[in-house]
């Protein structure tokens, strides 16, 4: 161990109130002792983000001392921030763009083209009417059930690609479903840029099954991006604190990448159209223009695509750190089997939560999507294509301050995930429920028909601004990391189910009965965020994996720690499986310290192994403090022949996969690790 003692060695340089003068004695030089020796493990026990000087956390303090800690936290936060903003600034002042562009640009590429091409079906399709009455119109010349086809095959291609990327994402790795992802989405706008045929019918029919093959793509983005954006840059200590943090923002700020995504088409459409329209924006407009406008803005998509291909393949290189770290502690190789059957059997309230607030946000969110011209034509009446597009990009642009708020205080712990997702369903429910009540006299030209236009502008933006971004998110935040695309995939499919059904439904319905129909989702949505929804705003994952193992492991009991916090349990879990009732602190720091020191003892190995053990990212955890910490905690506490016991083992699966380490354990436990 003399790497150890090394490190050791210079860091009594820097402590000297460590050194041999101030060995353990009686009386107070003794406690002076212990006291420091404890504060080398302050900062990976208590982080003063979540913890007071005395190491109280946040969510135990009483709700005035709370809110002075969490204000006083994320003022210095936002402080620190702004400050370092600054600094970018001044030394470059296109600096801070560039982070932005890295962290959140580049991460929710995917999604960007995904807003970029899926949502302007809706636009193209009233483009489409325009230019060929016949197939998009009358059906004369098209098959009714083909045309109507599209969206379906467009919702279901998704669906395919969320289950399946989803299920190999866990499998196979992360990386590997974000290529896969960008290679369909590639293969799919390059049949959409070139579909063609004499036949119109045809022509829909293959346009139909183009849209297929790149929802597949689409729909693996949505747990790929959401796990990618979620487990980036979580190592060490200054990634965890900003995984507790920022964590929502992190994930929030590569999802609204999909509203940019929605913008640029509209904008690209328009310009497109009065460029081949010879600048003119009155129907009726001829088939070369539509071919023109629709082939130029796909092609456009082509070369997004080319480039988030060869990005993917080449630049991203740390996407699977955390799976393969979850698989090494869980000494799996494949698929985690095991962990699935305890989703289902363990947090299948949280999968209700997840995929049923998702089920109920896309009856919103796609259904005025895809049919947003036929909102805008209740709301203006006799519109023209372009002035639908126009009110379109207006609607956009309020979903973007939606999505931005989210942004900005998804991580808020006065605020937080559950708050926002319940929020947003409530005013959805509200603004919905009085457009289907006074239907007939907000059509009224003057200020009744501005204020049903506000309406809807505004349920956009409550949208963004709850269950969509937020669902987005806990979908993935509320699971493991073995299985956290799994169910990420599998919330998100039941999402697009939701999606699928006022396609099909919306149909048969007059435009008040529209409104009718989809009032009601949002009052699902609140109460399933409000029963099984966890808070988990604030929550280091880490204490989540810490949980889960025990979970394997068959001995939820014997955690003790933040993650069963009731605070961060929903209230299904909080007062009906009373899952809070083994939450004590004090035995959570015993048994954090016997973590850490099975992690130390590991990284030791690690380290000293001239083979070279397998890369773990908690040993980035092992600071010279925490290592001096061991070296000097048990000749003081006379625990040198102290033996890890059982339980340790169950916690501290941190080196199972670590052979000499491996048998010490079995040596210890009498041959039963």
């Amino acid at each position: 161990m003399s790497a150890a003692h090394d490190n050791i060695v210079e860091h009594e340089k820097s402590h000297p109130q460590l050194d041999g003068t101030s060995s353990p004695g009686t009386g107070s030089t003794a406690a002076s002792y212990e006291g420091n020796l404890d504060n080398l493990l302050k900062e990976a026990l208590y982080p003063d983000d979540s913890y007071t000087a005395d190491g109280t956390y946040w969510a135990d303090l009483p709700r005035r001392e709370r809110y002075a800690f969490i204000s006083k936290q994320q003022g210095a936060e936002a402080k620190r921030e702004f400050a370092w903003i600054w600094q970018m600034f001044k030394q470059d002042p296109m600096q801070p763009f560039r982070t932005y562009w890295r962290k959140y640009v580049l991460t929710g590429m995917g999604l960007f083209v995904e807003g970029y091409v899926l949502f302007s079906i809706g636009n193209l399709s009233a483009l489409f009417k325009s230019a060929w009455p016949t197939c998009w119109g009358s059906y004369t010349d098209c098959n009714k059930n083909w045309v109507d086809a599209v969206t379906y095959l467009e919702i279901i291609g998704i669906i395919v690609g969320q289950c399946v990327v989803g299920y190999e994402g866990d499998w196979i790795g992360r990386k590997f479903g974000l290529c896969q992802d960008a290679l369909i989405m590639l293969i799919g706008s390059i049949l959409l840029t070139g579909v063609w045929s004499n036949n119109l019918n045809a022509w829909v029919i293959v346009y139909g099954w183009s849209l297929f093959i790149y929802g597949i793509g689409v729909g693996g983005e949505y747990p790929m991006t959401g796990t990618k954006a979620l487990e980036s840059n979580v190592e060490g200590p200054t990634g965890a604190r900003d995984d507790r943090l920022h964590r929502g923002r992190n994930v929030v700020g590569a999802f609204l990448m999909q509203g940019w995504g929605q913008v640029f088409n509209q904008c690209i459409l328009l310009i497109s159209l009065m460029i081949f329209h010879s600048g003119d924006t009155t129907p009726p407009f001829s088939p070369r223009s539509a071919q023109a406008t629709y082939r130029v803005q796909f092609g456009l998509a082509v070369i997004v695509h080319l480039w988030l291909f060869y990005h993917r393949l080449y630049k991203v290189n740390d996407a699977d750190t955390q799976i393969q770290a979850a698989k090494r502690k869980q000494n799996t190789s494949g698929y985690d089997i095991h962990s699935l059957r305890l989703l289902n059997s363990h947090y299948w309230g949280r999968l209700v939560a997840t995929a049923g607030a998702w089920f109920a946000n896309d009856v919103f969110f796609y259904g005025t999507k895809v049919f947003s011209s036929t909102f805008i034509g209740i709301i203006h009446p006799g519109a023209s294509l372009v002035v639908t597009w126009e009110y379109n990009l207006i609607n956009l642009a309020v979903s973007l301050c939606g999505y931005y708020l989210a942004f900005l205080l998804i991580d808020n712990k006065f605020y937080g995930r559950r708050n926002m997702q319940q929020v947003g369903f409530a005013f959805d429910f509200f603004i919905y429920l009085f457009a289907a009540i006074f239907f007939n006299e907000l059509r009224v030209n003057g200020a009744p028909i501005a204020a049903f236009q506000f309406m809807y502008h505004f349920s956009s933006f409550w949208n963004q601004f709850g269950p969509n971004c937020v669902s987005f998110l806990v979908a993935g935040e509320c699971f493991p990391a073995s299985i956290r695309s799994t169910a990420h995939g599998f919330s998100a499919a039941c999402g697009k189910l939701g999606a699928l059904l006022p396609t099909v439904v919306f149909h048969y319905l007059d435009d008040r009965s529209k409104f009718w129909f989809a009032m009601p989702f949002g009052a699902l949505g609140f109460l399933v965020t409000a029963v099984f929804l966890p808070d988990t705003t604030g929550l280091d994952l880490r204490e989540q994996e810490r949980y889960w193992r025990c979970v394997r492991a068959g001995h939820p009991e014997q955690y003790h720690g933040i993650a069963i916090h009731p605070q961060h349990l929903s209230w299904y879990e909080r007062v009906v499986l009373n899952r809070n009732r083994f939450y004590d602190p004090v035995q959570d720091r015993i048994d954090r310290i016997d973590e850490l020191r099975v992690m130390y003892e590991s990284h030791l190995i690690a380290r000293e192994d001239a083979t070279g053990a397998s890369y773990d990212p908690d040993h980035s955890f092992i600071s010279a403090d925490v290592e001096r910490y061991f070296a000097l905690e048990q000749p003081v506490d006379k625990r040198v022949k102290r033996q890890i016991t059982k339980e340790a083992a169950i916690r501290g699966e941190f080196a199972a996969n670590e052979k000499v380490h491996r048998s010490a354990l079995e040596e210890s436990l009498g041959g039963r690790v």
